[in-house]
């Protein structure tokens, strides 16, 4: 009969606690269960990951599995761990199998003290010398408590109840890169913004496929809004086919509108947005504004505008609130993205998730990076790579409505669409990891 050694921990997630489990392990393997439901492993499924442990000479395991969810089974396959994973809410699954003496090696480089960070910091430790190896078998079976849906708990990480927990995954985080060579100190490239003559000082850029129930209000936002400074506005009209095109064309008296309808087919979110921005009617600054949303008041361009100049910054991320269809607030409400600072946001930038709305961008840098021809990420991509270079500004008052309804892109992803979109995140933030090693050396 094997023999189980028991001690009791104050929370998995301290520093103390990894030390404890460190210190603790005697045997050549040491698994963790990070969650405090039933689970029930499979038929042999300890000795496969054993047994994978080995083969791959991995310093970690990880499977997919199942979750019982509302008495239902169902499959939750997780995603390859890659160089750029450094979400600190990447799903490993709760069954996590170590080499204990790489375990115990990736423990000894632990610096700091958390509270908050400590398993997050030892798999970032476990990362710079081994594997961490994903088993694409369904080796367990869990209750799953968060039946959320994946719209609701896309924000969890910028509520305010978590700042503490936040600003130590940037610390962990930041300490990492700066052991791997991926750290940037807070120095930016400079932009003459008078380099040269623009015919308009601002353009919108709204993409848009089948929206008949928002894109009127969308106009509307836009040309409300109150400036000193010439601006128009350019959709991008994705072959739309329930009536967004008639829609559009209801405002075609106004000079300021440029009604785009793309001669290719293959063009996504991203894709439009190079349409427009490479224009010749676009304006110095391109500012974003999804189908779905409105401008918060009819200052908000300007607001946006000016900070290019006042912080002279390649690109501008806004404050917005989320509300419902009708413009009621609803939770999280605002979202500020205040974990960003100027001295340290480009490097948090490689952790959470997204940087925020609007988005605007100086179209000289936009036109030369361009954008990923992706309906997903595509915004990400860019704030990384202009982050790599420029500062980036940000305005916290509140210049935008994120609009969340059923017919949201994002409301309620199943979980192979979820899997994707995280693995291409995760993709995004490999390469420019890459690139910011290769520049630091």
């Amino acid at each position: 009969m094997k023999q189980v050694k028991s001690f009791i921990l104050d929370r998995l997630c301290t520093s103390a606690d990894i030390r404890e489990i460190a210190a603790q392990a005697d045997t050549l393997y040491t698994l963790l269960y990070t969650k405090t439901s039933t689970i029930e492993l499979g038929l042999f499924a300890e000795e496969r990951m054993v047994h994978l442990l080995n083969d791959s000479g991995a310093g970690m395991v990880y499977a997919d599995h199942y979750q019982i969810i509302d008495g239902e089974q169902r499959q939750a396959p997780v995603i390859d761990y890659q160089f750029g994973s450094l979400r600190d809410d990447f799903d490993f699954g709760a069954v996590l199998l170590f080499n204990t003496e790489a375990l115990k090696e990736a423990v000894a480089r632990m610096k700091t003290d958390y509270q908050y960070a400590g398993l997050y910091d030892l798999r970032l430790k476990l990362s710079q010398k081994y594997a961490l190896v994903h088993i694409n078998e369904y080796l367990y079976t869990e209750i799953e408590e968060d039946n959320r849906k994946s719209g609701e708990k896309l924000f969890d990480y910028v509520d305010p109840k978590n700042r503490g927990v936040q600003l130590e995954m940037e610390q962990a985080c930041t300490e990492h890169l700066r052991e791997i060579g991926g750290y940037l100190p807070p120095k930016f490239e400079p932009i003459a913004f008078d380099a040269d003559t623009w015919e308009y000082e601002a353009s919108v850029i709204i993409p848009v496929r089948n929206r008949i129930r928002t894109i009127r209000d969308a106009i509307r936002s836009v040309f409300s809004q109150e400036t000193d400074f010439k601006f128009n506005l350019i959709i991008i009209n994705n072959h739309s086919t329930d009536g967004t095109t008639e829609a559009i064309n209801e405002f075609k008296d106004d000079p300021r509108l440029i009604h785009l309808i793309p001669e290719r087919n293959d063009l996504g979110i991203g894709g439009c947005w190079n349409l427009g921005v490479h224009h010749p009617k676009c304006g110095k600054f391109a500012v974003q504004l999804d189908s779905d949303d409105v401008y918060k008041t009819p200052h908000t361009l300007t607001t946006m505008v000016r900070a290019f100049y006042e912080q002279n910054c390649g690109m501008v991320v806004g404050t917005y609130q989320m509300t419902n269809f009708e413009m009621q607030e609803i939770a999280p409400g605002i979202i500020d993205h205040k974990e960003w600072t100027p001295e340290n946001g480009r490097n948090n930038a490689l952790r959470i998730n997204g940087l925020g709305a609007p988005r605007a961008f100086y179209t000289p840098v936009l036109r030369e990076v361009k954008v990923p021809n992706t309906s997903y990420g595509e915004d990400y991509a860019l704030g990384l790579n202009f982050s790599r270079r420029y500062q980036i500004g940000r305005v916290y008052d509140v210049v935008y409505c994120c609009r969340r309804w059923d017919g949201n892109s994002d409301a309620a992803l199943d979980i192979v669409k979820q899997n994707a979109n995280n693995l291409y995140k995760d993709r995004i933030r490999t390469w420019e990891l890459q690139a910011r090693v290769a520049l630091n050396k």
